[in-house]
């Protein structure tokens, strides 16, 4: 791959809440990874492969979806729809984390069927990126029958995560919990639907459930698309250290009162952002930004803040190293400015008043993988390839 160097970056967004924005203009990226943050005059070198001039605008690290239903392949039966994987690249997203392959036609309800399942879409994803974006398949639906060394063996064979509590037959705590507890011993994060019935077969889920069954991640806080009521969602902000999902696919009310009880309590770390699509509420391609504006615009979360919540804190729960810009992370970024006739005068201060920025570029392990979105509006400036 060699040497690329970013440089006359406007603002750098780290995807780290604790600096969310950092003092550099350049970014040094070698055989995938960052190499170097600084002054683009003290990283300019003669080896240097590839030099792109982004001409002032941000760059921040690619969006992650935390929150997605994908089958086999890069097509949605929910909503008979090809090239959704690679149509969300160009509203920045670089990663999708799995929910549950839950929309795969026939799908298996019995222990050896779910385990081959949460093998197959490991592996399948692990070799398959489409339009770039990478996506931790495998999103295992909890089922009866499920014991120790089947867990150990799917952890084995690329496993890294349970999807969804709550789609599969495994619903009540007394039965989740164990597999929980198996599914931790070999390193996977849980995650657990939370509020009302999104789909026939799904269940509704209470604060009180979730926190008998101990997850890692409590999916949809804000519903997917029934909220739980506003006092329960509380109760698992306050009485829990349990990440929590804030979807597009979700009730907007429910999902700024999810951001001034986490402001109250100081916990912007905890949130991450998802789509939870394909849904019945579609397809979104520019649902992880649209998540950012509603919570920047409306919610007066600081932009850098809410991109932070879409990248660093979710690669933080999943172990992916990724999601921040930082030396010897992989190398997935977003540019994006001001779209035309947005009142913002960057990309920050669009999403901030509201407006979807216009993406210039989204790099995949230190590749353009897309020039200007074909999705967002336009940008107002375009990169330079010198």
């Amino acid at each position: 791959m060699g040497k690329l160097l970013i440089k006359d970056i406007g603002k750098l967004v780290s995807g780290d809440l604790s600096q969310p924005i950092l003092e550099a203009d350049a970014i040094l990226i070698e055989d995938g990874l960052i190499k170097g943050l600084g002054k683009g005059k003290d990283l300019e070198a003669p080896d240097v492969d590839r030099v792109i001039d982004v001409g002032g605008m941000t760059v921040a690290p690619g969006l992650i979806d935390s929150h997605c239903h994908p089958v086999i392949g890069d097509f949605t039966p929910r909503q008979r729809q090809l090239d959704f994987i690679a149509s969300s690249l160009h509203g920045g997203v670089t990663t999708m984390i799995s929910a549950g392959e839950v929309h795969t036609p026939g799908r298996p309800r019995d222990a050896a069927g779910t385990k081959a399942l949460a093998i197959l879409a490991a592996k399948a994803f692990a070799n398959f990126r489409p339009g770039g974006v990478k996506v931790l398949g495998g999103g295992l639906i909890l089922e009866p029958g499920l014991g120790e060394e089947d867990f150990a063996e799917m952890a084995r064979e690329g496993v890294t995560h349970v999807g969804e509590i709550g789609l599969g037959a495994v619903k009540r705590p007394e039965d989740a919990a164990p597999m929980v507890r198996l599914a931790k011993k070999y390193g996977m994060v849980v995650m657990m639907h939370t509020g009302g019935t999104s789909i026939p077969g799904s269940t509704t889920v209470t604060a009180d459930q979730v926190m008998a069954t101990g997850p890692d991640v409590v999916a949809h806080l804000n519903g997917g698309p029934t909220a739980v009521p506003l006092a329960e969602a509380e109760r698992i902000i306050k009485e829990t250290n349990y990440a929590f999902e804030i979807v597009e696919c979700g009730n907007p009310k429910v999902a700024l009162e999810i951001v001034r009880i986490a402001r109250e309590q100081g916990v912007f770390e905890r949130i991450l952002i998802g789509n939870d699509a394909p849904s019945g509420t579609g397809v979104i391609p520019l649902g992880i930004l649209r998540v950012l504006n509603l919570i920047a615009s409306v919610g007066s979360v600081k932009a850098e803040e809410a991109i932070a919540m879409a990248t660093g804190n979710t690669a933080r729960v999943y172990k992916l190293n990724r999601g921040q810009i930082k030396e010897g992370y992989e190398a997935d970024l977003v540019v994006m400015d001001t779209p035309m006739g947005s009142v913002g005068a960057d990309a920050l201060e669009a999403i901030e008043a509201g407006d979807i920025p216009g993406i210039a570029a989204v790099l995949v392990d230190g590749e353009v993988n897309a020039w200007v979105s074909r999705n967002t509006p336009p940008p107002v400036r375009r990169c330079k390839e010198e």
